[in-house]
C-alpha cells in the first residue's frame, strides 16, 4: 500500500509539475495574493474528480477493451518521451518564462478561469483519466489502488497549495530564466523515467 501510494503520489506530481497555462494562472494569482485559496482548491478538486475517474474506470474499459492496458501505456510512454523532448527544448532554448501579472479580478471571474483552465485543457484528461489510469494497471488490489488514488490526490493538493501560498516567495528565483531551464530540465528527466517505468511494465 506504500509502494502504491507514494507510486501515485510522484506519478501525479511528475504530470502536474509541466507548467501550462493552469500552472501559470495559479502561480500569477499566487504571486498576486488573490483568491488564492478558491483558485488552489478548485484546481485540487478538479484534478481529484478526474484521477479517481481515471483509476477506478478502467476496470469496466479493460474488460470491454482487453487490449486497452497496452495501448494506453505505450500511447502513455509515447507520449511522455515527446513532451519530455519538449521541455528539454525548451531548456536548451531557455524559452520558458512566466510573464508578470499585471491585474486581478473577482473571485467569481478568478474561480471562472480556473474551471476552464482545467476542464477545457485536453492534457489534463491525458494527464488524469490516461496516463495516472495507466500508470494504476499495475495494482491489482483494491486496497492498492486507492492508496494510488489517495497518492495521486494528495500531490494534487501539495502541489497546487505550495504553488499559491508559495509563489510569493519564489517569484524572484523564478524571474530568471535560468531557473526555468533548471526546472524544465528536471521536468523532462521525470517524465523520461516515467517512461521508461510505464515501458518495462508493458510485458508483465
Amino acid at each position: 500500500m506504500i509502494t502504491a501510494l507514494t507510486t501515485g503520489f510522484f506519478s501525479s506530481l511528475v504530470l502536474i509539475l509541466a507548467i501550462g497555462a493552469q500552472n501559470a494562472f495559479v502561480l500569477r494569482q499566487g504571486m498576486l495574493r488573490q483568491h488564492v485559496f478558491p483558485v488552489a482548491l478548485t484546481c485540487a478538486l478538479s484534478d481529484a474528480v478526474l484521477i479517481t475517474l481515471g483509476v477506478i474506470g478502467f476496470g469496466s474499459l479493460i474488460a470491454a477493451f482487453p487490449n486497452l492496458p497496452l495501448v494506453m501505456r505505450i500511447g502513455g510512454a509515447l507520449f511522455l518521451i515527446f513532451y519530455g523532448g519538449l521541455r528539454f527544448w525548451s531548456a536548451w532554448r531557455g524559452q520558458s518564462q512566466l510573464e508578470p501579472a499585471k491585474s486581478g479580478g473577482s473571485l467569481r471571474a478568478t474561480v471562472l478561469t480556473a474551471l476552464i483552465l482545467t476542464w477545457l485543457n485536453p492534457h489534463v484528461y491525458l494527464d488524469t483519466l490516461g496516463l495516472l489510469g495507466a500508470i494504476s494497471l499495475q495494482f491489482e488490489s483494491l486496497a492498492d489502488k486507492v492508496s494510488f488514488g489517495v497518492g495521486a490526490v494528495l500531490a494534487s493538493f501539495v502541489f497546487f497549495f505550495s504553488l499559491t501560498y508559495g509563489a510569493k516567495l519564489i517569484s524572484p528565483v523564478m524571474a530568471s530564466p535560468r531557473a526555468w531551464q533548471i526546472l524544465d530540465t528536471a521536468v523532462g528527466l521525470l517524465m523520461w523515467i516515467l517512461a521508461l517505468g510505464l515501458i518495462l511494465g508493458i510485458g508483465d
